[in-house]
């Protein structure tokens, strides 16, 4: 952890992003995931991996199955991970709004995330609202991360301006 950096002391129900390891870990998720995008609800899962990486939330992958799939759009765009791989990205279009890049995905992960292949992420600031377990969850800051910050996660967080050094 930097210096400069204060970490928050996580309660007894609550993770702190700075236990999280670096390379990130992948994790079996079973909490209620949904999104709403221009008034539609266009996830609804049971069904995801989160990933935890040092310093930054939850990023939570869900399952195909589990997407409004007509919403969703691939783009000619990608990006380069250094854990997982090369990235592949969805615009989100909805009665006529659409979201650019505002979802991703993984065709071919690298190993050990192999088993989020397909699966979806999503921007938080870009959508009108994500829920976990029906709490609405604030976007993790900046324009690169995905992350979903919920009460039980405490920080503070990568992404926010004079943290990329992090």
């Amino acid at each position: 952890m930097p210096d400069q950096i204060q970490r928050q002391v996580p309660l007894y129900n609550q993770e702190s992003v700075w236990d999280y390891p670096r390379p990130p870990r992948l994790e079996v998720c079973h909490k209620h995931l949904r999104v709403i995008f221009n008034g539609i609800e266009i996830v609804n899962s049971h069904t995801s991996y989160r990933i935890l990486e040092t310093s930054h939330p939850p990023t939570y992958y869900i399952s195909p199955d589990d997407l409004q799939l007509a919403y969703f759009h691939e783009v000619n765009q990608s990006s380069l991970c250094e854990w997982k791989g090369r990235a592949s990205y969805y615009d989100i279009t909805v009665h006529g709004k659409t979201a650019k890049q505002a979802a991703w995905f993984y065709k071919q992960p690298s190993a050990p995330y192999q088993e989020i292949a397909n699966y979806v992420a999503l921007y938080a600031h870009l959508m009108e609202a994500c829920y976990v377990n029906d709490e609405k969850v604030q976007a993790q800051q900046g324009d690169f991360y995905g992350g979903w910050i919920t009460a039980d996660v405490v920080g503070p967080f990568k992404g926010a301006p004079g943290t990329w050094g992090w």
